[in-house]
């Protein structure tokens, strides 16, 4: 797919503004209590049952804060975990690891809760081949992480930002005067651009969803606010000839519902807006 997305990059580059946000001009209670040579360990002990995810982000924040700080680990990434399970341990001198304490516990609380989360929706759907699709309704500045996430315990990443996908949307058909020259600019720009996208388009009702039939020229089509008996009618209706996707105030509960029509996929903007985080602690080792 043509991007110039960076992920590594976009990670890094997290990862250096977090912990300045938080070490700024210095560690003061750190450097004021523990000697620069002083060495120990510290172990991620989980206090809660979830899906761990995050441990190579947490190596990655380790190695730049200081390539000399050794982690070993235990439970990789999308595995199931208890209380009293240890995940790594890690090694080096104590001033480094009390200032990566609290980043490495907030990306691998906030991950691990959205994995745990993922892979209850995933399990909801089992025996059904309707994939569960996170949306862009995440933190600013960890969508990657949080997509990440969501990858992790089982679900699919939607597009990564608006970049990677032409997504037509309410307000673009409308400010564009409707379904069809929506779709007609779209290629237009595709062509002139030289780039080759995915598209989806977003429909309200029957009337549009036909507009889309018998213009198309489209990859998916999104199903906004469709109720179940609607949605299973839309599904007879296109007879796979596009992928379909249901959104918009779909909960844990009914998930099933839409699957059982035959959708592709249902996009739950809950797997990252709303999701509590994973307990865990870090401690040291005496």
């Amino acid at each position: 797919m043509e991007t110039a997305f960076d992920g590594n990059r976009l990670i890094d580059e997290w990862i250096a503004l977090a912990l300045e946000e938080d070490i700024a001009d210095g560690d003061h209670t750190t450097l004021a209590t523990i000697p620069p040579t002083e060495t120990g360990s510290a172990q991620l002990i989980i206090k809660e049952e979830g899906i761990l995810a995050g441990i190579e982000i947490a190596r990655k924040i380790f190695r730049t804060f200081d390539p000399d700080l050794e982690m070993k680990t235990f439970i990789a990434d999308g595995v199931e975990v208890k209380p009293g399970d240890i995940a790594f341990t890690v090694a080096g001198k104590v001033q480094s690891l009390l200032q990566t304490e609290r980043l490495t516990l907030n990306v691998m609380q906030r991950m691990s809760g959205i994995a745990t989360v993922t892979r209850n929706y995933v399990k909801r759907l089992e025996g059904t081949h309707t994939r569960v699709l996170d949306t862009r309704k995440t933190t600013p500045g960890m969508r990657i992480l949080e997509k990440e996430a969501v990858r992790i315990g089982g679900g699919v990443n939607h597009r990564m930002g608006l970049f990677d996908m032409i997504l037509l949307k309410d307000n673009h058909i409308d400010f564009a005067g409707g379904i069809t020259p929506a779709i007609e600019r779209v290629h237009n720009y595709l062509q002139k651009k030289g780039k080759n996208l995915p598209i989806e388009i977003e429909v309200r009702n029957f009337d549009e969803l036909n507009e889309v039939l018998n213009t198309g020229r489209v990859n998916r089509i999104m199903l906004d606010n469709f109720d179940v008996a609607n949605t299973r009618k839309a599904v007879e209706l296109v007879n796979g000839r596009y992928e379909l996707e249901s959104s918009g105030g779909i909960t844990y509960d009914t998930i099933r519902s839409y699957a059982e029509t035959g959708v592709d996929y249902v996009s739950v903007g809950a797997l990252t807006h709303s999701v509590k985080s994973l307990d865990m602690s870090l401690k040291a080792i005496l």
